[in-house]
């Protein structure tokens, strides 16, 4: 005979009575519409449509960000460079009132009143100017950094260049002349978001801004240079010489305040007030459309 196989038995444990405790029903309330309040109720979202969120230090939302610099600086730093232009502009016409009335003074005497007012003018302007410069050249440099950062935060790469180089490449004299326009192309080139191994073209803006920047070097240089020459026409040379470095002071501000607001608004995302809204009025030479022959299932009539 087969041997006899043992029985398969299943072993099933359950809990003693009244130890697990039975959950209430929840009893399910029907749907009563959408809810109503008495009086208008106290709470809500405030009206803004962003706001910066809570700083709480140590956290990373209680940094400023470079990018959230830039409206600022730019705003800022436009108004200062327009201002320092019209500065500059000032001074130059001192410096031609001068020069005319040294014209004059070859032929006849000039009062005492119109010289020394003359002088004034010429003094306080120049003053002004060169004492102001400092501002805008200061902030220009604040705003190259910030930028630089910005720009390689949101390519999420390092910037181009160390930023010893790019003081260098600014500040030094002699070795700025053709460094600067190395540092204001590859701004340009990470601005533009272009591949980070390609080479930076300049624009056009970007060239004429090197233009003014070495004419107004060149120019500072020649006026200092000739104001050491002794005589009379010297003299009457460098009044002429200086309202021509104060004009292109005042051209090198002008362009390098067109250059920061390009470079802020292409930093920048698109602002609302500088969208239109675009409408088709007419569409000529298309194809007419095909008509539907049957309604699709679910389409409202």
């Amino acid at each position: 005979m087969p041997p006899r196989r043992g029985a398969r038995l299943r072993w099933v444990a359950s809990p003693p009575p009244g130890a697990v405790r039975r959950r209430r029903a929840v009893p399910v309330i029907p749907y009563s519409g959408p809810p109503s309040y008495p009086a208008p109720p106290r709470w809500g979202f405030p009206n803004l449509t962003w706001r910066r969120p809570t700083a709480v230090p140590g956290t990373a939302s209680g940094e400023v960000r470079p990018i959230d610099r830039i409206p600022v600086l730019a705003r800022s730093l436009t108004t200062i460079l327009w201002t320092f232009a019209v500065l500059a502009v000032t001074a130059a016409a001192a410096e031609v009132w001068r020069y005319v009335l040294l014209v004059q003074s070859r032929d006849s005497a000039l009062t005492t009143g119109v010289v020394a007012f003359s002088d004034a003018f010429v003094v306080l302007a120049g003053l002004l100017t060169t004492i102001f410069s400092l501002l805008p050249a200061g902030l220009s440099l604040w705003w190259l950094l910030v930028a630089r950062r910005a720009a390689a935060d949101e390519a999420g790469e390092e910037p181009a260049r160390p930023t010893w180089q790019v003081l260098v490449g600014v500040l030094v004299p002699v070795a700025n002349l053709p460094l600067a326009l190395s540092v204001v192309s590859e701004l340009e080139h990470a601005v533009l978001r272009r591949p980070r191994d390609g080479r930076p073209k300049p624009s056009r803006l970007v060239l004429v801004w090197w233009g003014a920047w070495l004419t107004n070097w060149v120019m500072l240089a020649v006026t200092i240079v000739w104001r050491m020459r002794p005589g009379v026409q010297a003299l009457a040379d460098s009044v002429v010489l200086v309202a021509l470095t104060d004009l292109a002071a005042a051209a090198l501000a002008i362009v390098t305040a067109l250059v920061i607001r390009r470079f802020s608004h292409l930093l920048m995302p698109i602002a609302p007030v500088r969208l239109r809204d675009l409408r088709v009025l007419k569409v000529t030479g298309a194809p007419d459309p095909e008509l539907r022959t049957a309604r699709p299932l679910g389409a409202a009539r």
